[in-house]
């Protein structure tokens, strides 16, 4: 299978997420398309028909009444996963869930189970909920401190992988003629005791058909990256230039070669927003019309979001940002962070950078198809990134880029023209994990016992 074509992913965002605060006004989005079984069913039915890698789900647990209106009502992941499998063939299908609240036995069982109802096509973004709010949805008074996040996130990942090695590929030979369901030496427990979780295995559900369902990450703070760098199969960002791209995919390799894994085993998808029109100028008129259709007083609101929904709505738009960084300190921190050292080293107000970012997404890949097309060939092949991650609202818009962007690439070998395989694993040209105990079983003398530590 080829590695040196770009991977495709697209993001369902219903009625919009951050920044898009008019969206579920275009009369082609229904109203409650985020939980709209049947909206969610024809978009993944049309990024199939493109060829795309995966659909991605993203999610969180916590929300105010000045959250994105996607977030405000949307369907749980994996339930929705679960019916977009039974509507689809050969797209992957990729979902968020915390390992800040979940236990590592229920997620390993609930994605396996999506893996073997696609036959073989589940991702899992891991992430460690930014929302410092989700603690209070769980029985805690506080949320955990970054270090305590990705400390369980690890440990929850390393469980999980763990489990799903619970069965041998030929632990279950179901010979019904000897009688025979399981074989007792190739079904084994995991035992783990680590410093946040205990885990006795071994898992109720057979090895998967991808082995393991593909593991996504998407935390930019150090913390992580590092994780990204030890457990995910694919990275998740965003990069607001080609440098930018560049710099943090080569960082993300880097990380991954000096923790011994193949880098090349390591892709990185940041999400675009391509804005496409018949010509060039078409095309930044379109742009300069969403950009002036944002509420500035919704971004506000937004604003408060990476600092615990802090209220910015009390302060003097006009006097000096705020020093409120320890606001997120136990939520999206790397964020809040960004945003107070700009404020401070340009001597912003609070009104210039609500304004600078709630126009700091404008896109570099806006033009006609052609220009997309050259934009986004010219991104990749200068290794800014492995694949892209397109957010779908507006079935048109996203039609301009499967029907005139992805022609254009494909006649020039940038993306394949067919699915090659029939997993997600298969199609990202990722390998297959080996079992652990069948790994232990080949490499042991015939007459020694398998031990896996």
């Amino acid at each position: 299978m080829s590695r040196r074509t770009l991977k495709l992913g697209a993001v369902l965002l219903g009625v919009g997420g951050p920044g898009q605060h008019r969206t579920w006004l275009d009369p082609e989005i229904p109203a409650d398309a985020s939980v709209d079984i049947d909206w969610y069913v024809a978009r993944a039915q049309e990024a199939e028909a493109a060829k795309f890698d995966l659909v991605f789900i993203v999610d969180s647990q916590f929300i105010t009444p000045d959250s994105p209106h996607h977030y405000l009502s949307r369907l749980e992941p994996l339930t929705l996963l679960s019916a977009l499998a039974l509507q689809t063939r050969n797209i992957g299908l990729v979902g968020t869930a915390t390992t800040s609240y979940n236990s590592p036995f229920n997620l390993a069982r609930r994605f396996a189970s999506l893996d073997h109802i696609s036959r073989g096509r589940a991702g899992w973004n891991v992430v460690t909920s930014g929302d410092a709010g989700t603690a209070g949805n769980y029985s805690r008074d506080e949320h955990y401190d970054y270090a305590t996040r990705y400390g369980r996130a690890l440990e929850h990942v390393r469980v999980a992988q763990g489990l799903w090695d619970s069965y041998e590929p030929d632990a279950l030979p179901r010979d019904k003629e000897a009688g025979v369901f399981l074989d007792p030496t190739k079904l084994h427990a995991l035992d783990h005791r680590g410093e946040y979780f205990s885990v006795v295995g071994p898992l109720n559900l057979e090895r998967s058909p991808q082995a393991h369902p593909v593991i996504f990450q998407a935390g930019d703070s150090e913390e992580g990256r590092d994780l990204g760098a030890e457990i995910a199969d694919a990275i998740f960002t965003h990069a607001a230039t080609l440098e930018q791209a560049q710099a943090f995919r080569t960082e993300l390799r880097d990380r991954a070669a000096a923790k011994g894994r193949d880098p090349e085993n390591v892709l990185v998808m940041p999400g675009i927003f391509p804005i496409i029109g018949e010509t060039d100028e078409e095309a930044r008129a379109k742009q300069d019309a969403i950009l002036g259709s944002k509420s500035f007083e919704r971004a506000l609101k937004e604003l408060g979001r990476p600092f615990g929904w802090h209220d910015f709505t009390v302060y003097d738009l006009d006097a000096p940002f705020p020093d409120v960084r320890d606001a997120g300190e136990r939520s999206f921190r790397t964020q809040a962070n960004a945003i107070s050292k700009l404020a401070r080293d340009e001597n912003l107000s609070l009104r210039q950078v609500v304004e600078r970012f709630s126009q700091s997404w404008s896109s570099p890949f806006v033009g006609s198809p052609e220009t997309v097309a050259d934009a986004i060939q010219a991104w990749y092949d200068a290794g800014a990134f492995d694949g892209i991650n397109i957010s779908v609202n507006v079935p048109s818009e996203f039609a301009l880029f499967t029907d005139r962007v992805l022609p254009i690439l494909r006649e020039r070998g940038v993306v394949r023209r067919e699915y090659e395989s029939s997993t997600l694993r298969g199609n990202l040209g990722l390998p297959e994990p080996e079992n652990r105990y069948a790994a232990a079983r080949a490499a042991a003398p015939q007459d020694e016992p398998v031990l896996v530590s």
